[in-house]
């Protein structure tokens, strides 16, 4: 099996020769100023399989050993490897996959930080596209 993927602007492709090992989205304050967003999905594959196959993601340390792999050019965000909680891991953002309907979530973590709304936003109004259009 090979998953492939990649950034938005197409300068980073990587694969993974592995499913993933869980598939949770992620409300940890970091996770969410990191990307600008109130969860990540990330996807826990083991360290091995993820080979980039593009470019050079540059790498930002977050947080104790906690490393951050995004693209230098349109800063997609990419990869989090962190040995100290999560040894032998390489998590990685699902949506930067080729196909991110793949692997759904199985679990929310870290509601002790969502944002308080996060909670609730399936339950608003919903747009297949813009309102009005």
């Amino acid at each position: 099996m090979t998953i492939t993927g990649g950034c938005h602007c197409g300068a980073i492709s990587y694969s993974l020769d592995s499913p993933p090992d869980r598939v949770s989205v992620c409300c940890c304050t970091d996770c969410c100023r990191n990307a600008g967003a109130p969860m990540v999905a990330w996807g826990a594959f083991p360290e091995g399989a993820l080979k980039v196959t593009k470019g050079m993601p540059k790498v930002f340390h977050s947080s104790g050993e906690a490393r951050r792999s995004f693209c230098p050019d349109c800063g997609t965000g990419l990869f989090y490897h962190n040995p100290e909680v999560l040894p032998g891991i390489a998590d990685v953002q699902i949506l930067t996959l080729d196909d991110p309907g793949a692997f759904p979530p199985e679990a929310v973590i870290q509601t002790a930080e969502r944002v308080p709304w996060a909670a609730h936003v399936h339950t608003l109004e919903s747009f297949e596209r813009w309102p009005g259009m």
